[in-house]
């Protein structure tokens, strides 16, 4: 039986050690035919690592008797291009690079180093005295570069320059010391943008020594700055023929547990569990005018794997690996104590659960505080996702969790607000587990009263759902619904048990909330919003859904009345 290759991104190791792949080899010819020059952005754990190492393998010259043992049964197999093994290899992978900003440019130059005697000894049967000679005379990273691609252009030899996770180091920087030390890298002298021109000055050579590049990384933001725009290629990311070059689709998926199923592993119901991954880790889309939705792979392999493992789903349904560093947000949610409109435009797209912008392909970091390129990032993280052609979604409950941590952490960050989040987390399970829902409500109120600053921020019916659904969500008893349409109405938040993991939770929630603003107060304007509330939650509570949902436990519908940003009247509808 096939192995699960979680945490296995070389795709050598993957073939060699018997793991299941996902054959992705038609793209080979795709890719030839979208230009030589080439970079895509997809967000973490997409399988970027393993495409660049499948590439690496089939135009490598020096492999070209391993061809038949690593392709076999792929789709490249039966119909490999004229470039098959036609190519030296010379591959850079710059989450390598120390990014400590006093060790970088020696890290990256020892990384430089390293690739090249790796590259000389791998081919040196196509090079000459003269090539070790020159390289041994050359002390910079970027003179060996010069040399090398002008040696191999001048003996008519045809380099594919593969770079993996090109932003990595300049991501960390960026996020961890700030703007004016991530300018001395990518602008003006700065060694990485000297890197770069090099390689693109290569290509403008009549007897250039590359003849392909493939670039991969999670952001477009240092490309442009360090080549102004990947103006010497084409910038593959948002092309619909592309949509599925990383990441699983749902036939990927069904493939998978059918085959783990057939092999005589006792999973959960097959239907379950794609349900369940859609849930979690589905509904990704990578061009606006296609409509296949994909999962993430590492996600994907890291559930079946805990799922084979233990026989039953994981208690973490999200790879630690997987979270998007929040480090990595920072800087532009964050700015000088303060909470700035970046932060603002995420707690809206969390309130609405959509937004329509235009994803840009390319922008400078100086212009990451702009709206558009503020949601473009967020789309290259994968925090976003197309819907339609216009609207931008949140894909699935990962990246919610995750949107929901950006805003406790922000709030915290400028001494907004904080909580024990550890005894919040207790509370949430005692509402699960014992129905006694009023202790939840009422700390979070008392703790509003107790740290004004948080009172500026929660004016206003949906802030203040939103601020609830930020700290319900620090744990998982519940798939937490806002504004869905049920029982002819939109219901504020809908607590539906996660019963496929908490199968022992006792109570579900079905919950509305009222606004009433401080000056507009009056006992009769209170009274009418507790009957507004009654009818529409006995209203929800009939909807066919609510009722299957809840089958198996004790459904609370619960009314919270607020004025300004206290609450001034709970109680539960029967």
């Amino acid at each position: 039986m096939k192995q699960i290759p979680y945490g296995i991104s070389n795709y050598k190791d993957i073939r060699q050690k018997n793991a299941y792949y996902v054959d992705k080899t038609q793209y080979i010819p795709q890719l030839e035919s979208a230009g030589d020059f080439l970079f895509l952005i997809r967000p973490r754990r997409f399988g970027k690592s393993s495409l660049l190492t499948m590439l690496e393998c089939y135009y490598d010259i020096a492999r070209a008797d391993e061809f038949d043992t690593l392709f076999a049964d792929t789709y490249i197999h039966a119909h490999p291009t004229p470039e098959k093994n036609a190519h030296l290899i010379l591959k850079f992978n710059f989450s390598k690079v120390n990014p400590e900003m006093d060790k970088v440019e020696d890290s990256f130059n020892g990384h430089i180093r390293n690739c090249f005697f790796v590259f000389a000894e791998k081919y040196k049967a196509f090079l000459d005295d003269s090539y070790f000679n020159m390289m041994e005379s050359h002390q910079e990273a970027y003179q060996k570069l010069e040399f090398l691609l002008n040696y191999v252009g001048a003996k008519g030899l045809k380099v594919y320059v593969l770079i993996d996770e090109y932003d990595n180091f300049t991501n960390t920087i960026l996020s961890t010391i700030g703007q004016a030390h991530y300018h001395k890298l990518t602008h003006g002298t700065g060694f990485f943008r000297f890197f770069f021109s090099i390689l693109k000055g290569s290509v403008d050579e009549v007897d250039s020594g590359i003849s392909r590049m493939f670039i991969t990384g999670v952001s477009p933001v240092t490309m442009d700055d360090v080549t102004s725009g990947f103006n010497i290629g084409f910038n593959i990311s948002l092309a619909p023929t592309f949509n599925e070059v990383l990441g699983l689709c749902k036939p990927n998926v069904i493939e998978m547990l059918a085959y783990y199923q057939e092999n005589g592993l006792t999973l959960p119901d097959l239907n379950d569990m794609l349900a369940l991954m859609e849930v979690w880790y589905g509904h990704y889309r990578f061009s606006k005018s296609v409509r296949s939705h994909l999962f993430n792979t590492d996600m994907v392999l890291y559930f079946l794997k805990k799922c084979l493992t233990l026989g039953t789903i994981p208690d973490e349904m999200i790879d630690p690996n997987v979270k998007v560093d929040y480090g990595k947000l920072r800087h532009l949610v964050v700015l000088d104590r303060q909470l700035n409109g970046n932060f603002s435009r995420l707690k809206a797209i969390i309130e609405t659960g959509k937004i329509k912008a235009e994803i840009v392909q390319s922008f400078p970091v100086e212009d990451l505080i702009r709206p558009n390129n503020f949601i473009s990032l967020l789309y290259y993280f994968g925090l976003l996702t197309y819907q339609t052609e216009e609207d931008l979604i949140i894909p699935n409950r990962t990246v919610q969790k995750l949107m929901y941590g950006y805003l406790r952490d922000g709030y915290e960050d400028v001494d907004v607000f904080s909580i024990d989040l550890w005894h919040f987390a207790n509370l949430v399970r005692e509402m699960a587990y014992l129905g006694e829902w009023q202790p939840v409500f009422q700390f979070l109120a008392d703790e509003v009263e107790k740290q004004t600053s948080i009172r500026n921020y929660l004016s206003g019916e949906k802030v203040i759902q939103t601020f609830l659904l930020a700290y319900l969500n620090v744990t998982d008893y519940y798939f937490t619904r806002t504004e869905e349409e049920m029982g002819k109405g939109f219901v504020d938040l809908y607590l539906e048990p996660f019963l496929a993991k908490y199968e022992k939770v006792k109570y579900g929630y079905l919950i509305e909330i009222k606004y009433i603003t401080r000056s507009k107060f009056t006992s009769e304007l209170l009274q009418e919003k507790i009957i507004e509330a009654k009818n529409q939650l006995q209203q929800y509570a009939t909807d066919p859904r609510v009722i299957k949902g809840n089958r198996f436990v004790t459904l609370i519908s619960v009314m919270l009345i607020f004025s300004g940003w206290e609450l001034v009247h709970c109680e539960i509808v029967i």
